[in-house]
């Protein structure tokens, strides 16, 4: 199927699961996940509205950022110091801050451009060794500390969950993350605005949306299977 079929039945989903959770299909954001996805075929999903677009790795952005035009970019890949200087000043959202040590080298790159940089908090929620992402019962503190910053603003958490064969193992997951959230949220910190909950991705999202993620990050389910050739 085309990236129109492939849309048309992620919009029904989404609906659908955010009906289930009392709230509007425009209340979630279908971020559309464009690593390895050619200029071309980003176009045409531009095309049909999807302007959000997120990538993993830095060097993309960088590149994208210059051929295709229009584009909000959400960095969702890990983020390594050194490379933040290279999505600065071309991303809307960080998803991936996992350390004080990094929002520092955001907040200095920030102050440097004279802009403010919104970004999430990345929770290792399932505990894998594997992925990146603070562990859950620190993620506060750190939110804390990086609001004291003040040239990030700390706009709510991300994770990635596992990848299963069942999506329903997850709910247990984004349940956990939608807790955190709101637990965050409730304290009304300053400089803490516990907006964005950005869990759910191609194999999972209708579960996550169900459970209150207000960002899905789709690729495969959109675009099809990628090319890790190129």
């Amino acid at each position: 199927m085309g990236i129109k079929e492939n849309l048309d039945i992620i919009e029904g989903n989404i609906s659908s699961a955010a009906q289930k959770s009392g709230r509007r299909r425009e209340d979630v954001l279908l971020l559309a996940v464009s690593k390895t996805v050619d200029i071309a075929r980003m176009e045409e999903a531009k095309a049909l509205g999807l302007i959000d677009m997120g990538e993993n790795k830095p060097q993309e952005i960088n590149r994208k950022f210059y051929e295709i035009e229009g584009i909000r970019w959400h960095q969702i890949g890990h983020l390594q110091t050194n490379k933040v200087k290279y999505v600065i000043d071309k991303v809307c959202l960080i998803h991936s801050v996992d350390s004080l040590k990094l929002a520092e080298e955001i907040n200095k790159r920030a102050a440097a451009k004279e802009i403010t940089m919104d970004i999430l908090i990345e929770v290792n929620i399932s505990g894998e060794e594997a992925k990146h992402g603070i562990h859950p019962d620190e993620a506060e503190n750190l939110a804390l500390q990086i609001s004291r910053l003040p040239n990030v603003r700390v706009k709510g958490l991300m994770t990635v969950a596992p990848f299963v064969d069942d999506p329903e193992d997850n709910r247990k997951y984004f349940r956990q993350m939608k807790k955190l959230f709101v637990d965050i949220e409730s304290k009304n910190y300053d400089n803490i605005d516990m907006e964005y909950l950005s869990i759910g991705m191609t194999n999972d999202y209708i579960v996550a949306v169900e459970e209150g993620a207000n960002i899905v990050r789709i690729g495969t389910g959109l675009f099809g299977a990628r090319d890790y050739t190129v």
